[in-house]
């Protein structure tokens, strides 16, 4: 056994993703031409984390950013980081990453002290040379980079630079992924043309739950062929234009006996109310309280959303004999692969499945779905690659959508105008039914293949790994007695699953609302009632912050317009946000301005951040006025973006950002930690200007004027 493999750490010894994957040369490559590859399992999804990883790499190793290299994840080509998700890709593969190159770098150090004579610690690194103190260049990362020195374990030993050293993760760095995507190259799963490939498009059903009845046999158009399993049909033709004809084509002469599955949209509250679960006590604490003098009560309500992505999803498949090979936008290669050799009847290693850029997405869209959509395409044609995208009715109607929910609160004072107890229900679905994740398979087509599986219904995520349902729904505040309940709903009639912040945005504007209300029942400015309640400094500095960019104090009363405050660190652990917005309110509720307070511990691309919390916020300003999935008994309706609002440019507010900069303590993940409380600042912003309490999401002029 080596020195180093004597060193080795035990598992779960070492940081991040490296515990599970701990060879360092499954996440680092040295080339002779003087680069970098790193290999890492986190995907791009437009949040610029292949940028914010390349710049770790590059502080520990001392190279310069642009000879790192950032191969897309595949399997088997990455390590298995799970899903690119949870805000999560920094802590869980950058500090793998961090350790990783720290390792690579003081092993190569000891190779060329060896090799040159120079003494170890007299060697400095510039720019991936090696230099001795009288400045000599006695070897590189690239001149040893045949030596295959990183065959072997992370040692645990090795220390990353400390924060006060590093001088390229901290500052901002120009996204890598941005120059294709600026230029037009063709950098999207969308551009990828093979030789030899065909089109295909599938042909949906009337209603969630049907039985294909007639399949009629008279050619298709253009040449196109079918490929059926079960109740699966595609078309699969040598253009995409002769794929949506002959799909059109097929969709009129076939016969569906369809079924009402679906809840009355109108009643939907009622019926999340009803519905039969399972209920558990999420936590409960009693400590001494003073004796209840005032009392708040207060439901919300969320509708169905969906994701909404501008570009819809898309796969290519390929059949050799019998290996799949698939390109996708999925957040999770592997747990992709493992889905589709359950619903394929195949062995995982007979699968091989390729990461390439898609439409951006928080959450787990068609993605998955689409891929086994394309492999189930292309067995109808062995050896050519299929590729099948998906239309905006099908992007719209057929992916899974985040669940609807309902949020119970009974909030009361004490005499002295403390919080003294808090009593909350949650109603929800579950959150999660991504794929990979349990025995049977998750993916959209397996409802509709011979013979047809029932997808298991969605689960919460347990509360130390950031909850589902349960996400944000402990107060942040100081509360002496507390009760958290949840009921998970047992049947889903619409697929759901995970989007942006999960549980949170209702979570959150339900408590902030409340602590609004609060606030105003004691006569209590809402900043200074939060900021009595709140124990922890770095929440009460973001709080603050957020409040003094707002000009909060002293802000000056227009009609029609109102100023909200809202805070939340994200799954309680994760970065921490404080929201003020700025709404109009006149015929309709539009955002006007919003301003920021991020701590997500170290930082390390500002620019990064910031655009991560600003786009985190806009997302919510669109969820909070616009979105709602609508339905029929049998089907989702809101299939185009007349149905399916989002928020336009014209709407887009306008928003200030600051960072708190902790570069001592453990990054955090910025992705998700803005949209909930950008919901609960609207809120309280319409109240601010109009009087109304909002109950209901979306902010729109029918759900107010029922609160």
């Amino acid at each position: 056994m080596s020195d180093l493999d004597r060193r080795a750490a035990p598992p779960g010894k070492l940081p991040g993703s490296l515990a599970a994957t701990p060879r360092l040369d499954r996440w680092l490559a040295f080339a002779r031409e003087g680069h970098v590859t790193v290999t890492p399992g986190k995907v791009e999804l437009g949040q610029g984390i292949l940028t914010a990883l390349a710049q770790i790499v590059a502080e520990e190793l001392d190279v310069a950013l642009p000879r790192v290299r950032v191969s897309a994840a595949s399997t088997p080509g990455s390590p298995n980081e799970g899903v690119t998700s949870g805000s999560l890709s920094v802590q869980d593969s950058g500090m793998a990453l961090r350790h990783a190159a720290a390792a690579a770098r003081a092993i190569h150090l000891e190779v060329a002290a060896q090799r040159s004579g120079v003494p170890v610690e007299a060697l400095r690194v510039e720019d991936g040379a090696f230099l001795a103190p009288d400045g000599r260049v006695v070897a590189s990362y690239w001149s040893q980079a045949d030596a295959a020195l990183l065959a072997c374990e992370a040692p645990a030993d090795v220390r990353a630079k400390p924060p006060g050293a590093r001088r390229v993760a901290g500052t901002s760095a120009a996204r890598i992924d941005l120059p294709d995507k600026v230029f037009g190259a063709a950098r999207f799963l969308h551009d990828l043309r093979l030789p030899g490939m065909l089109h295909a498009r599938v042909v949906r059903p009337p209603a969630r739950r049907a039985r294909l009845v007639t399949l009629p046999d008279d050619a298709l158009p253009g040449g196109a062929g079918i490929a059926r399993d079960g109740a699966f049909l595609a078309v699969v033709a040598a253009t995409e234009h002769a794929a949506e004809r002959a799909a059109t084509h097929l969709a009129a002469r076939c016969r569906w006996d369809a079924e009402d599955t679906l809840p009355p949209q109108h009643a939907l509250a009622d019926w999340l109310r009803a519905a039969p679960g399972d209920r558990a006590v999420v936590l409960e604490r009693d400590e001494p309280a003073g004796a209840p003098a005032r009392t708040l009560r207060a439901s919300f309500s969320r509708p169905y959303v969906t994701h909404a992505s501008i570009g819809t999803c898309c796969a290519v498949a390929r059949w050799q004999g019998t290996t799949l090979e698939v390109w996708t936008h999925s957040q999770g290669v592997y747990n992709l692969r493992a889905d589709l050799a359950k619903a394929l009847s195949m062995a995982e290693d007979d699968i091989l499945v390729r990461h390439m850029e898609g439409a951006g997405c928080y959450g787990h869209n068609g993605a998955d779905d689409v891929a086994l959509d394309a492999a189930l395409a292309a067995r109808a044609a062995p050896g050519r690659p299929v590729r099948l995208l998906w239309s905006r009715a099908e992007e719209l109607g057929w992916g899974p959508v985040s669940s609807a929910m309902l949020v119970d609160i009974e909030a009361t004072l004490d005499a002295t105008g403390s919080i003294a107890e808090w009593r909350e229900e949650v109603i929800s679905h579950g959150h999660s039914s991504r794929p990979g994740r349990g025995a049977l398979p998750t993916l959209l087509a397996v409802e509709y293949m011979d013979p047809p599986r029932e997808i298991p219904n969605a689960m919460n995520p347990p509360l130390a790994s950031g909850g589902g349902a349960q996400r944000n729904a402990v107060p942040a505040y100081r509360i002496p007695k507390l009760t958290i309940g949840v009921k998970h709903i047992a049947r889903m009639p619409l697929r759901v699953s995970a989007l942006r912040g999960l549980g949170a945005p209702a979570n959150v504007f339900a408590i902030e609302s409340v602590m609004d209300g609060l606030a105003a029942l004691n006569g209590e400015d809402a900043l200074d009632f939060r900021l009595r309640h709140l124990d922890d400094p770095r929440a009460r500095e973001v709080l603050a912050l957020a409040a003094g960019m707002a000009g909060w104090r002293g802000r000056a009363r227009r009609e029609g317009f109102g100023m909200g405050l809202a805070y939340a660190r994200y799954k309680h652990t994760g970065a921490l946000c404080a929201v003020a917005a700025e709404v109009e309110a006149l015929d309709r509720v539009v955002c006007r301005r919003l301003w920021i307070a991020a701590d997500v511990g170290e930082v390390i691309n500002p620019d990064g951040v910031a655009n991560q919390y600003e786009g985190g916020a806009i997302h919510g300003v669109s969820m909070a006025l616009h979105e709602a999935v609508a339905f029929d008994a049998r089907m989702v309706t809101s299939t185009d973006w007349d149905s399916y609002p989002i928020l336009r440019f014209s709407e887009v507010p306008q928003v200030e950002t600051r960072l708190i900069a902790r570069p001592e303590e453990k990054p955090l993940g910025a992705g998700e930690a803005s949209l909930a409380p950008t919901i609960a600042a609207i809120a309280n912003a319409i109240h601010d200007a109009l009087g109304i309490r909002p109950r209901a999401m979306p902010f729109t002029p029918e759900n107010l004027a029922a609160s």
